[in-house]
């Protein structure tokens, strides 16, 4: 099918606005599903994806749909994670794509996470085509959301489509205005293979299959490739588009410019397939990569221990594999005096955490005790030398240590008006500086705050959430290091300290 009727778009949301269930209608209006064969949240398919309700790994889809004009389209969906641990994932799939349909819903207004994603949507030049779900609840207050999408967003309310997902209502609509408003793809300057890898997952029996969006060139089985960023070449087995039930790959002759898809290629661990990187020809290759590409670095650390010092090598089994499906994550061996043998393991943030710390109980039957959370310090020695410390047991003594920085992240709060003072006293206590208040309408207002990471950590967003009575949400993004003054704390068992407990806290806290 030729590029110009080819779409690729994605859906970005807050959590809970209905994002999965608005992709499970597109699936059925376009007859990709089956009424019959259709299970709420098709695309979630881990089970901690359904349970919680959110969408950890991103899954593409791609459908035919033929228009009131006649014309037959290819729609390509990238279903995106919403949670900000999942940010870079948010943005790979973003530049996978032209448009974007952004969720809002009628009841509860533009949140905090829906104000990070169009803000990553528009830095990489999306059309957004705003739709307001869930009108058919009684609680639903249009006029408030309009004037939100204009006020917050600068988004022209006029251009809103009113959808039910649930109900099914105005999905047609939807559709077209997916074909008619969000571009094609743009064409190349030459027909040099450039694809990006906007993520990967791993299959035992053939290896890493790596999800790609072509932008230019074409790719098909037998040619010889090269990722980018690794150098590592290697041939092509098969190439093909993904459908939402069984088989979830689907054989195609070839990828053409402007089509998402996966590649297979003997690849056998996801570490040499990095999210973000281009994958090019060998014959003739690209002068250089596609832009935007950064490793992923984790921000949050723990150590994870068996309970059972002879489950260590069951442990050790169970980290790899969770690696090969996520290679954001990271771990190494790590020995303690009182926990004995285990790992420390980097995560991009708490939910991460929380959802490795619970796939290890559920996947693999694992009983862990995982030690407190802590963050990466920056550590300058008397004598000039910089160390990177995530575990508190590696803090070089204080005699020794010239300055430590700890990592600072700018938070974005949605709070209601009667609930400002004691969220700014929250803030106080965490160490925060209001840098910017904006009345987001008559109900709420938006805070901008800089905050260490080290006291957001834990139980930030509950207290916001016992604050606000539920009404508030935040979202973070990272903003550098700050000089603080930091102590470790030790704890003492029986008079002596144990490693696994200490924590480096603000000399106030400790």
């Amino acid at each position: 099918m030729a590029s110009n009727l080819t779409r690729n778009f994605c859906i970005i949301a807050h959590i809970d606005h209905g994002k999965t269930t608005l992709s499970d209608r597109l699936l059925e209006a376009t007859g990709t599903v089956q009424k019959r064969e259709s299970q709420e949240q098709l695309l979630d398919a881990m089970d901690l994806e359904r349970e919680r309700g959110i969408t950890i790994k991103s899954h593409p889809v791609t459908m035919q749909y033929r228009a009131s004009d006649g014309v037959e389209y290819k729609l390509n969906l990238m279903d995106t994670p919403g949670h900000v641990d999942f940010a870079y994932e948010v943005s790979r799939s973003l530049a996978a794509c032209e448009g974007a349909l952004l969720v809002v819903d009628a009841a509860q207004g533009v949140e905090a996470q829906t104000v990070a994603n169009v803000h990553l949507a528009m830095k990489q030049g999306l059309t957004l085509i705003p739709v307001i779900n869930k009108i058919d609840l009684p609680n639903s207050d249009l006029p408030s959301v309009r004037r939100q999408l204009e006020e917050i967003l600068a988004i022209p309310a006029e251009e809103a489509l009113l959808v039910s997902a649930k109900a099914g209502i105005g999905i047609s609509d939807l559709l077209e205005a997916v074909v008619h408003r969000i571009p094609p793809p743009q064409p190349g300057a030459d027909d040099r293979l450039r694809a990006l890898v906007f993520d990967s997952t791993f299959d035992s029996y053939r290896g890493v299959v790596a999800y790609v969006r072509v932008v230019t060139g074409s790719m098909r089985a037998g040619d010889t490739i090269r990722m980018m960023a690794s150098q590592r070449s290697c041939e092509v087995k098969e190439v093909g588009i993904f459908r939402p039930t069984q088989p979830k790959f689907v054989a195609q002759e070839e990828l053409g410019p402007g089509d998402v898809g996966y590649v297979i290629a003997n690849i056998k661990a996801t570490s040499e397939v990095k999210v973000g990187d281009t994958v090019t020809g060998v014959r003739h290759p690209a002068d250089e990569p596609l832009p935007g590409f950064q490793e992923v670095q984790p921000m949050v650390f723990s150590g994870i221990y068996p309970i059972n010092t002879a489950d260590f090598e069951h442990l050790k089994g169970a980290m790899a594999k969770l690696q090969l499906n996520d290679a954001a994550f990271q771990y190494m061996a790590e020995s303690s005096v009182a926990l004995g043998f285990g790992f420390r393991c980097g995560f991009l943030g708490l939910l991460h955490m929380e959802i490795i710390q619970e796939r290890l109980r559920r996947e693999f039957d694992m009983d862990i005790i995982a030690t407190y959370p802590s963050v990466v310090y920056e550590v300058v020695k008397t004598n000039g030398e910089l160390l990177h410390v995530d575990n508190p047991a590696h803090l070089p003594d204080m005699s020794v240590v010239e300055e430590i920085r700890e990592p600072m992240v700018r938070c974005f709060l949605m709070v209601p008006n009667e609930c400002i003072s004691p969220m700014m006293q929250l803030i106080m206590d965490k160490r925060g500086e209001v840098s910017h208040t904006e009345s987001l309408d008559t109900r709420r207002v938006m805070l901008t705050c800089d905050l260490p990471l080290n006291e957001i950590l834990v139980d930030f967003v509950d207290k916001i959430k016992t604050l606000t009575r539920g009404y508030g949400s935040m979202d973070y993004e990272h903003c550098g290091y700050r000089v603080g003054d930091l102590v470790k704390l030790d704890m003492l068992v029986a008079g002596e300290p144990v490693d696994a407990f200490s924590s480096i806290v603000h000399r106030s806290k400790a």
